[in-house]
Order: C-alpha cells, then sequence, then structure tokens
C-alpha cells in the first residue's frame, strides 16, 4: 500500500508543477471529520466509525463560476463487525451483538473521485456558496481480506472565502457512498426457478471539512 501512496503523491506533485503555467487551476488540500455509519446484513451488521479524512485535489476551471477536479481522500478507520442472532458454533454459543471481528477492525477507505463544483455568485465576490458532486472508486483496506476496489460517489456543500493571496479557504459539509456486493439472494420464479439476485451494502457517511486552495493563477 506504500507503493500505492507514493503513486497518488507523485501524480498529484506532476500535475501541480505542470499547472504553475496554467491560469485556471488550484491545488486543493482537504481535511474533515467523517461521522460513523451502520451497515447491515442478513445475519450481521458493521460499522464504519468516525474518524479524520484528508487528501488532496486538482481542480481545473472550465469557466467562472464551474469546475472539474480530481482528488484523493483517505479515512483511516475502525470497522467493527457484529452479529445480529445467536451463532451456535459446538458447545459454544456467540449471543447476539458480539463481535467477530474484536482487535482486527482496523482498516482505511481511499476515495479517489472526479468532482464538478458549481459557484454561485460573481467571481469577484469574496465568498461564494457552492454545490458540487463527484464519482468515482474507493479502495477498502481491511486486514484479513486485504484491499477491494468499488464504486464510490459524493454530494458536497459550502462556501469558498476568497483573500487577497493565491490562497482561498473551502468550509463545506459533504456526504460520501460507497456500494460493494456482499452476496446473494434468492427467490423463486414461476417458470425459472430459483434465481439468484446481488445484494449490495452500501456505506453513507457525512462529513464537516475545510480546505486550502492555491490559485496558480495569481
Amino acid at each position: 500500500m506504500k507503493k500505492y501512496h507514493l503513486l497518488v503523491a507523485s501524480f498529484f506533485f506532476s500535475l501541480a508543477l505542470s499547472a504553475q503555467s496554467s491560469q485556471s487551476f488550484l491545488l486543493n488540500l482537504y481535511g474533515g471529520y467523517t461521522f460513523s455509519d451502520r451497515v447491515d446484513f442478513d445475519s450481521s451488521y458493521g460499522k464504519v466509525e468516525d474518524g479524520f479524512e484528508w487528501g488532496a485535489g486538482l481542480e481545473y476551471f472550465i469557466m467562472d463560476n464551474a469546475s472539474i477536479e480530481l482528488k484523493y481522500n483517505r479515512l483511516d478507520t475502525h470497522m467493527p463487525l457484529y452479529t445480529k442472532v445467536p451463532i451456535t458454533n459446538g458447545p459454544n454459543n456467540i449471543p447476539a451483538g458480539t463481535q467477530v471481528n474484536a482487535g482486527d477492525d482496523k482498516g482505511a477507505i481511499n476515495y479517489i473521485l472526479a468532482d464538478y463544483t458549481y459557484y454561485f455568485g460573481s467571481s469577484s465576490q469574496k465568498a461564494l456558496p457552492f454545490l458540487g458532486a463527484g464519482l468515482g472508486v474507493s479502495i477498502l483496506e481491511t486486514p484479513k481480506s486485504g484491499n477491494g476496489t468499488y464504486f464510490a460517489w459524493e454530494i458536497k456543500g459550502g462556501v469558498k472565502i476568497k483573500t487577497d493571496s493565491p490562497v482561498s479557504i473551502n468550509l463545506h459539509a459533504y456526504l460520501q457512498s460507497m456500494s460493494a456486493a456482499v452476496g446473494y439472494d434468492y427467490y423463486w420464479d414461476y417458470y425459472w426457478g430459483p434465481v439468484a439476485v446481488t445484494d449490495y451494502a452500501s456505506t453513507f457517511q457525512f462529513g464537516l471539512g475545510a480546505s486550502l486552495s492555491y490559485d496558480f493563477s495569481k
């Protein structure tokens, strides 16, 4: 995973260097607090606990009030898994609500997203409200299962506060989600017999954050 982090860092660094000759690029450094979420399965449920999320992005303005951005964010967290119903394991019974991965629940979620953001008002204003959305992938790191790549999306809203320098501050709220296939549900069809339908589980995590932006055009 260290090679992966180095590759992402090198990619953003090379983009930042190439952006210095452009008039429309911003480098964004992100930090935020992401709140926990519960994910339900058939006989168990898991949690993605809250934690600090950080990252970086390169934003390109396609017009005065709209931009596209490629960004990477990482959330280091714990992901405990609990039983919903009692489990009989030979002479031992595991009661409902027991954590089955105690001591082995540390993990991380890496988001790689392409965002679109629209800023309301005139570009000459010091404070610009904005709304945005993004699509991409999440790379889930878990101790036992290794890494998995899944579909991810986010929506966000906030305000951009400009200064007289190339640096500006974005204050924002966001909702992030990733979805993964976790097995099959089976149904009986009169003509086809048993039919397997893929079962998906999704996380929905709300967060509050801020970013520092450097405008290469100033």
